[in-house]
């Protein structure tokens, strides 16, 4: 009978130690995770002229982002070398996006 009182009184130690550090939890919120979303490589192929851009973005190197150009059209997003030769002739008449 000793045994059974024993048993019965450290299960609700237990539920009560349960219940309050759910209840602490509860209210507590993990951050959520963001994704990534940057150049992490380039090309130094030109954009297809039949391609029609919209706009551009400098991206600066911070790992894992590589240094770019991000040009946009309506639909995708192209990671450019910032050498190529072609970079600055397709930047002509573009809307430069800023962060």
């Amino acid at each position: 009978m000793m045994r059974w009182n024993n048993s019965l009184c450290a299960l609700a130690v237990l539920l009560v130690l349960f219940g309050c550090t759910t209840g602490v939890s509860g209210s507590y919120r993990l951050p959520t995770r963001v994704r990534l979303v940057c150049c992490e490589q380039v090309s130094r192929m030109p954009i297809p002229r039949n391609i029609e851009l919209i706009g551009y973005k400098h991206q600066n190197a911070l790992a894992p982002c590589v240094e770019a150009v991000i040009f946009y059209s309506k639909t995708e997003k192209f990671c450019s070398d910032p050498a190529a030769r072609w970079i600055q002739r397709r930047k002509q008449d573009l809307k430069e996006y800023k962060d």
